[in-house]
């Protein structure tokens, strides 16, 4: 009797333990937040998707989004305050640093997916100015299926039909 109850015990300490080493990995996967801030996964979508929110320190949104290899996604940034930015980081990746920031780079990243990868797009507000003010309103444009990157000039005419006043040749001048 008494080893059946030791062993009864060993197990369910065996379980509690597994299951509060789990909870601690899923606890590393999400990434330090701010005070406040909500994560909200969201999917890359079919279509074109607009995300709006405000990036009022402690109740902004950081939204986690999965990629599957060879996704192309191009990710829009705009807000009406000069002060306000994203950054997007990989959490797939060992590094802390974003791999993209609208205070760096432009508002627009455009980015095939080499890798299965889950990325965080964070949305803030700079802190460093005086009489900012509370927070600012940003949109983010998820765009799936972006168009395909501008022929050359050069091409485009070859491209084109008859055209009203042709170059003149050479030989009749």
């Amino acid at each position: 009797m008494r080893a059946a109850l030791l062993g009864l015990s060993m197990a369910a300490l065996a379980l509690f333990g597994s299951a509060a080493a789990h909870a601690e990995d899923a606890a590393q996967q999400l990434p330090q937040l701010d005070r406040g801030e909500k994560v909200e996964k969201i999917s890359l979508p079919a279509v074109l998707e607009k995300l709006t929110g405000w990036t009022k320190f402690g109740k902004g949104k950081v939204y986690i989004l999965p990629l599957k290899k060879g996704q192309h996604v191009r990710i829009t940034f705009s807000s009406k305050s000069k002060y306000a930015y994203m950054a997007i980081f990989d959490l797939s990746s060992s590094e802390d640093e974003s791999f993209f920031g609208t205070d760096e780079d432009d508002n627009t990243a455009d980015v095939t997916v080499n890798e299965d990868t889950t990325w965080l797009i964070k949305p803030y507000y700079s802190r460093v100015t005086r009489r900012r003010g509370l927070g600012a309103p940003y949109e983010i444009l998820i765009d799936p299926n972006p168009p395909a990157a501008q022929q050359a000039p050069a091409d485009q005419q070859k491209d084109q039909g008859p055209m009203l006043f042709p170059p003149r040749s050479k030989q009749g001048q």
